[in-house]
C-alpha cells in the first residue's frame, strides 16, 4: 500500500486536531540527585499544562488497556497502513502502537471499536487462514486488509471491519504525522528565525528594479 496515496485517499487534513498529541512525552523528569521533578514544578516550567493534565497523564501511562497480543496484531497493522519507505520509518519505527495505546486510554470511545474490531479481525483470519492476524502471512494479511480498506467497494458483511479499519487508519496517520518522525516526512519545520537578505533580483529585475531602494 502506498503510504502517501493512501493518505491521499483518506484525507490526513480531516483528522481530529484534539488526537495531535505526543505519545512519547514524559511526565517526570529527573534533578539533579535523582529527585523526581513534580507535576507542580513541572507545570510551572511549562505553562502550558496544569498540575492536573500533567498527573493525568502519568496516571494513564501507568495504566494498559491492550494485552501482548492486541498490541503486536496492532503493531502489524499500522505498519501495513505506513510501511518504511525510502524516506521514513514505518509506523511503529514512530511509536504508532503506543500512541494509541495511550488514546484509547485518554478516549474511552475507541477502546470497544478497537478492541472489537482487533478481535473481528482475528475472526476473519482463522476462518479464511486457519491462523490469527498476525499470525498469518504477509500476504494474507494484505488480502484481508484490502477487503475492507475501501469502503465504496467492500461487501456489506465486511461493514464491522470497514469501520474498525476506518478507525485505526485515522489514529495511525494521526499518531505518525503528530510524531517528530512524520513531521519530518511531511517537511514541516515550523516557526524557524531566518535571515533576511532582501528581495531577490530576478523579483526585481521583473518588476522593473534593477537595486533595492534604500
Amino acid at each position: 500500500m502506498n503510504r502517501r496515496e493512501s493518505l491521499k485517499a483518506i484525507g490526513i487534513g480531516t483528522i481530529t486536531t484534539g488526537l495531535l498529541l505526543d505519545a512519547s512525552c514524559k511526565t517526570d523528569t529527573k534533578k539533579q540527585g535523582g529527585e523526581v521533578t513534580t507535576p507542580q514544578e513541572t507545570a510551572a516550567a511549562d505553562p502550558a499544562r496544569t498540575p492536573y493534565e500533567l498527573e493525568r497523564e502519568k496516571k494513564l501511562n501507568a495504566e494498559k488497556f491492550f494485552n501482548e497480543h492486541e498490541m503486536k496484531t496492532i503493531t502489524v497493522l499500522v505498519d501495513i497502513i505506513i510501511p518504511k519507505d525510502d524516506k521514513s520509518g514505518s509506523a511503529s519505527d514512530a511509536k504508532v502502537p503506543d500512541f494509541i495505546e495511550f488514546i484509547v486510554k485518554d478516549m474511552p470511545e475507541h477502546q470497544t471499536p478497537l478492541r472489537g474490531g482487533l478481535r473481528w479481525l482475528d475472526l476473519q483470519s482463522l476462518n479464511r487462514y486457519n491462523n490469527t492476524f498476525r499470525e498469518s502471512s504477509a500476504q494474507q494479511q494484505i488480502d484481508l486488509v484490502t477487503l475492507i480498506a475501501y469502503p465504496k467497494k467492500a461487501a456489506p458483511e465486511l461493514a464491522q471491519g470497514v469501520s474498525f479499519f476506518n478507525r485505526m487508519r485515522d489514529l495511525t496517520a494521526t499518531g505518525f504525522f503528530s510524531s517528530q518522525m512524520g513531521m519530518k516526512d511531511l517537511g514541516y519545520v515550523g516557526n524557524a528565525p531566518n535571515k533576511w537578505e532582501g528581495v531577490p533580483a530576478d523579483v526585481l529585475k521583473a518588476h522593473g528594479f534593477d537595486t533595492v531602494w534604500g
